[in-house]
């Protein structure tokens, strides 16, 4: 197995077997939800139902892209899918560029739809591909082969350029991705993946059309870590130093979520470290309109389709209680409540002109 397929299998090895999560800052730990006594709210009343992108949603969260175009990710698409249609969560696919170019792996994306009739689903393709040419046709072929809800264009430049072989091409990839917004019949999701998004970059993509902004910050699964091991194994000792000195790159998610919020009006999905329902609390509070989870439930569907339906049910009930403890009985009440932040993402907030301190006044009358 060779090429994009035999990379995108390397990956999912990787992340099972290696430590891609290098730790360091989401700012998540820097976030406080002030504690209501009184909530004055039964635990069961509090819904967690939210509307996105013109659908209705259980529970905020999406199952953020991960995999496609091999064996493996056939079967792990479709245990993700099969839960995510009974628990009324969303899902994206990895880069469906393999398939783009091999049809013979598009059934590796399709399970995907056969197995979650209702759910909303995110297609994807990258800028690179972007910037090499491919246009609105191959977004139709991505979009139709999942029957899309919306299109995901990922921003990926540390990972090409640290991936042995990589394509870190980014030239006037700005006007592809204005070329697609205005022509693709989804909303277009641009997305991080794992370093997050600037509010710079953030009003620039929405002056450029997109929908929405998945900030896909730094905290959580590191793309350097990943292909820093692929390059060891494969003796590119360039790459692998490279990979290792930018293991930590980006802009922490919590950060990420405030810049964009800050900068644009368009709906944020936050991803990147996000662990727990109590993180997806802060999240929200922030003003996250979702969040997105990607390697603990990559993780959850090796051990198959009950495993990751557990994790989300236990997610859920972590958001629920973090709701119940601030007395909000809806997302759009949590939104409202005071929330504190502290450390190194206050400092970092201040130095880039953003009030965090008007957080802590919400909510206080």
């Amino acid at each position: 197995m060779g090429g994009v397929e035999g990379r995108k299998a390397n990956h999912i090895r990787i992340c099972l077997t290696r430590d891609v999560e290098p730790g360091g800052w989401t700012g998540f730990e820097d976030v406080y939800l002030v504690h209501k006594a009184l909530p004055e709210v039964d635990l069961e009343d509090v819904n967690l139902q939210v509307d996105f992108l013109g659908h209705s949603f259980r529970i905020p969260l999406i199952v953020s892209a991960m995999t496609g175009g091999t064996a493996e990710a056939l079967r792990i698409n479709s245990v993700l899918a099969e839960a995510c249609e009974e628990l009324g969560v969303g899902m994206g696919v990895g880069s469906q560029r393999a398939a783009i170019e091999d049809r013979s792996l598009e059934k590796t994306f399709r399970v995907v739809r056969e197995k979650a009739p209702n759910a909303f689903i995110i297609a994807n393709l990258g800028c690179p591909q972007l910037a090499s040419g491919y246009g609105i046709e191959e977004v139709l072929r991505a979009v139709e082969m999942v029957d899309a809800d919306a299109m995901a264009v990922h921003m990926n430049p540390l990972q090409e350029a640290v991936q042995v072989g990589g394509e870190a091409r980014y030239r006037r990839v700005l006007e592809k991705i204005r070329e697609i917004a205005s022509e693709c019949p989804v909303p277009v999701i641009a997305k991080e993946t794992g370093c997050g998004v600037s509010m710079e970059v953030a009003r620039m993509l929405e002056e450029a059309g997109v929908s929405c902004i998945d900030v896909a910050g730094a905290g959580g699964t590191s793309w350097a870590a990943v292909e820093r091991y692929i390059a060891e194994e494969e003796g590119d000792r360039v790459k692998a130093e490279v990979g290792k000195t930018f293991t930590r790159w980006g802009i922490p998610t919590v950060v990420s979520l405030l810049e964009v919020r800050e900068a644009v009006g368009i709906p944020v999905i936050a991803s990147g470290g996000v662990r727990s329902g109590l993180d997806a609390a802060k999240a929200l509070s922030l003003g996250a309109d979702m969040v997105g989870v990607a390697l603990p439930l990559l993780k959850a569907a090796v051990e198959g389709v009950e495993r990751v339906k557990e994790y989300i049910r236990v997610f859920a009930e972590e958001l629920r209680t973090a709701m119940f403890l601030t007395g909000s009985r809806s997302v759009g009440e949590l939104r409202k409540t005071p929330v504190v932040v502290l450390g190194k993402t206050l400092d970092w907030l201040r130095l880039r002109g953003i009030d965090a301190e008007r957080l802590a006044r919400r909510g206080l009358g």
